[in-house]
């Protein structure tokens, strides 16, 4: 049962990540009427809601509350609930219409580019992670856990944060940026910049001087110059 349970887990991660990706690049490109002033603060209090969510079980005094849960499984607590707010965060989004800009033609060619470079960074970012880990389902099947080893090759050579990076071109690349793709994405990369230092907090407990060290030496947490 625990393995069936975390497998469900895991496809309940896969269909939200294509749910929210399906959303924000292809439905948010609708023309939609607005819901009014109402709308953003909705919309603010759901990412807020999944945001808090992630920065609670980053948290060790949080996993260690989680004693009632069997171990094997509370990787996949997590996932079920990381998974399920991220798909009520589409499904009750309010929309807030408008439109910011669109870029005609040829050009609209090069936002795709940009687009396609900030998804191949995020796909570099984590492609030291084991996905059957990732989403719970190695831990309840009684494997033994990796070493956890600090990731400090590839992009994680140039920011702290590649996938964050990532996540943030592929969003603000969008050639037709609509009112409910930019609040969106200017949400999501608000709390991304806010969470960081609580992130690295947890980093250099975790890995001590050699996190020191590394940060010493990659000065950047997101943005090259600038954050």
């Amino acid at each position: 049962m625990t393995k069936v349970i975390a497998w469900l887990g895991g496809a309940l991660f896969v269909g939200s990540l294509a749910l929210t990706a399906w959303w924000y690049f292809v439905a948010l490109g609708w023309p939609t009427a607005s819901d009014g002033a109402s709308a953003l603060v909705i919309d603010a209090l759901l990412v807020t809601v999944f945001a808090l969510h992630h920065s609670a079980f980053a948290r060790d005094s949080v996993k260690r509350s989680l004693t009632f849960i069997p171990a094997p499984l509370q990787r996949s607590f997590y996932v079920w609930l990381a998974s399920t707010l991220l798909m009520l965060t589409v499904l009750l989004w309010r929309p807030i219409g408008g439109e910011w800009y669109a870029i005609p033609g040829p050009l609209a060619f090069v936002n795709a580019a940009v687009q396609a470079a900030g998804i191949a960074l995020i796909a570099r970012a984590v492609s030291g992670l084991d996905p059957l880990e990732l989403a719970g389902i190695r831990q309840a099947s009684g494997a033994v856990p990796k070493v956890e080893r600090l990731q400090i090759a590839g992009p994680y050579r140039v920011v702290r944060h590649p996938l964050y990076l990532g996540w943030m071109i592929a969003l603000f690349g969008a050639a037709h940026m609509t009112g409910d793709r930019f609040a969106f994405a200017a949400l999501t990369s608000a709390y991304l910049v806010v969470a960081v230092p609580w992130e690295e907090r947890s980093l250099r407990t975790s890995f001590g001087d050699e996190y020191v060290r590394y940060t010493a030496r990659v000065r950047w947490r997101i943005v090259p110059f600038i954050y």
